[in-house]
């Protein structure tokens, strides 16, 4: 057993001093590159990935607001804005339940896998959010801004999810008022 005083340094020496119980991981930092900070303060997990072919950084400070979370609220931990400059796929996993949730705000550039208690960890998905039992492919428009970065901690009903290195796209669609910045949609596989 750890004594409160030694407790409190090795947390200090980790770099997580300070945390509320939602993050008890250091941020990871990619040679060469800083570590990232939340809109907290409070350190992040990983790195943003690079653009994938097709899109590219620009600068949107309101949207990329919109896709920060701080800890234990989900979104994103820090985040860069890229705009499509040609179709580039997406995918998302979403609750059959609520069908409105098919073209919902967060998304991935990598096929998702099972198995899903995995899933909702790498991703922090609480699982009154969704179900998480269908997946969608789709391409975004030309010209659609979206935020992709590390996801942030989430504080569920009865769990915690920590921060995560995973990197999820927020893109702001908004299928009840058919705002949507997607296109040619798989209808949904049963997932996973």
């Amino acid at each position: 057993m750890i004594p409160a005083i030694g407790f409190s340094l090795l947390l200090l020496l980790t770099g997580c001093a300070g945390l509320d119980g939602l993050d008890r991981q250091a941020g990871s930092q990619v040679e060469g590159q800083a570590a990232l900070s939340g809109i907290d303060g409070i350190a992040c997990v990983g790195q943003i990935i690079a653009p994938p072919p097709g899109m590219e950084v620009v600068s949107d400070e309101a949207l990329l607001q919109d896709a920060l979370g701080a800890s234990g609220e989900g979104e994103l931990c820090a985040g860069q804005v890229l705009v499509a400059l040609e179709p580039v796929t997406v995918y998302r996993v979403w609750d059959s339940a609520r069908e409105y949730t098919r073209y919902g705000s967060w998304w991935s550039f990598q096929l998702p896998e099972g198995p899903r208690p995995q899933y909702r960890q790498d991703n922090s998905i609480c699982p009154s959010w969704s179900e998480l039992d269908r997946m969608s492919a789709c391409t975004v428009k030309v010209g659609a801004k979206l935020v992709v970065g590390p996801g942030q901690s989430a504080q569920c009903k009865q769990m915690i999810y920590a921060k995560s290195a995973t990197n999820q796209v927020y893109i702001p669609n908004d299928a009840r008022n058919d705002v949507l910045h997607v296109q040619d949609c798989t209808a949904g596989a049963v997932w996973p």
